[in-house]
């Protein structure tokens, strides 16, 4: 009987090794499939990157040349002119604005009234420039990140990934004026033609003067006093500085000083900076602050 019991035990005992085989057979299969399929996601978000760079790449060059966002191909002056002169207004400022009432966006802007339409801007302002903000990232080589205009997030959904891209975009005409916009689309062009139609109708005065005591010449190169602007954890502080020191900031920040005529400018930023989104956001915010005070914008 004895041996009968110890042959029963070594028969279960040769069974839960089989069984432990089959499942460690088939844990290597699920961990392979998973790798592999990680590997083909992985794959697919770095193809995806490198033509969302390429299509932003093409934009950038598009908006330098002064050319219209949606079709590839450089919209003449006249062009321009013919679209704007077509622009029927739908608000009582953009009637006002036709009629001859405001010739200056400034007057505009100090009546305090409100722009809902982009063509206003585009009729008072004719060379009204435009730069795209770096707001996304793309993995390079050696663990470097390529910065892209547009930002691509995704969701998980029963059918796989979706995917939005977000533009920043601001516009400004080198002369006190700037403006921002943010947008979201499921498309390149869009998100960034939403952005612009956005910043165009979000634009304000930013004071200027010199501020610095080293300076005191009384011109408009850079600001009159010491600003703060915030935006989620990023707080931008913007310092007058005498004239030929130049715009002490980070590139994307220089971005938002040129477009509004700042020449001379030392900022100091603190918090995520990283986020280029909130970057973006507190300058803005900091420039906009500069008018809160009393005096002739």
């Amino acid at each position: 009987m004895a041996g009968k019991k110890r042959t029963k035990r070594e028969k279960t005992a040769v069974e839960i090794e089989k069984t432990e085989d089959v499942r460690d057979e088939t844990t290597t299969e699920a961990k392979s499939e998973l790798e592999t399929s990680e590997e083909k996601v992985q794959e697919a978000v770095e193809e995806t990157a490198e033509n969302v760079a390429a299509e932003t790449e093409e934009l950038e060059e598009v908006i330098k040349k002064g050319t219209d966002i949606v079709e590839d191909v450089p919209v003449p002056k006249k062009k321009f002119e013919e679209k704007v002169a077509s622009w029927i207004p739908r608000t009582e400022v953009g009637r006002e604005v036709v009629n001859g009432k405001y010739s200056d966006i400034k007057d505009l802007l100090k009546k305090g009234k409100i722009i809902l339409e982009p063509q206003i801007v585009d009729y008072l302002i004719p060379d009204l420039m435009e730069e795209l903000v770096h707001i996304g990232g793309t993995p390079g080589k050696g663990g470097g990140i390529r910065r892209t205009p547009t930002r691509m997030t995704a969701r998980m959904h029963k059918s796989g990934r979706r995917f939005k891209l977000t533009s920043v975009v601001a516009v400004g005409n080198g002369d006190g004026v700037i403006g921002i916009g943010k947008a979201t689309s499921n498309e390149h062009r869009t998100a960034i033609e939403k952005a612009l139609q956005q910043a165009k109708i979000s634009v304000i005065s930013v004071r200027r003067g010199c501020g610095s005591w080293e300076c005191n010449c009384g011109g408009a190169h850079s600001i009159p006093f010491k600003t703060r602007g915030k935006t989620g954890s990023v707080e931008i502080e913007l310092m007058p500085t005498p004239m030929g020191v130049g715009i002490v900031a980070d590139k994307e920040s220089k971005k938002l000083l040129r477009l509004t005529g700042i020449k001379d400018v030392r900022s100091k930023i603190s918090g995520q900076s990283c986020t280029r989104i909130n970057l973006a956001l507190a300058m803005f915010d900091a420039l906009k602050n500069l008018s809160k005070t009393k005096g002739d914008i």
